[in-house]
């Protein structure tokens, strides 16, 4: 059974800023998403297709990180770049 009244709450983080060093640490995050995300992928027969087709399992993205546009890039940045906010606004520190 379907649970119809879900309504998604995250965590504001919309107060948090990123250091400029927390700022390059999201792009590594962001490229290793998507490595992992292909990598799965692959691992589940996928295969890189100019259009995403789920039967026959082809996505364009699967591409190497650098080859990706600026947009799917995006994706992946907002991703890192929520989840660096949401340790920080929950207390931990990044240390390099």
């Amino acid at each position: 059974m379907k649970n119809t009244d879900y309504s998604p709450d995250p965590i504001d983080t919309s107060d948090v800023e990123l250091s400029p060093e927390l700022q390059s640490l999201s792009e590594v995050l962001a490229r290793n998403v998507h490595d992992l995300w292909a990598q799965a992928r692959y691992r589940d027969g996928w295969k890189y297709g100019d259009v995403r087709d789920d039967v026959r399992k082809t996505h364009p993205g699967l591409v190497p990180y650098d080859s990706l546009s600026d947009s799917e890039k995006d994706y992946d940045r907002n991703t890192s770049i929520r989840t660096l906010k949401l340790i920080l606004k929950l207390g931990f520190t990044i240390k390099s």
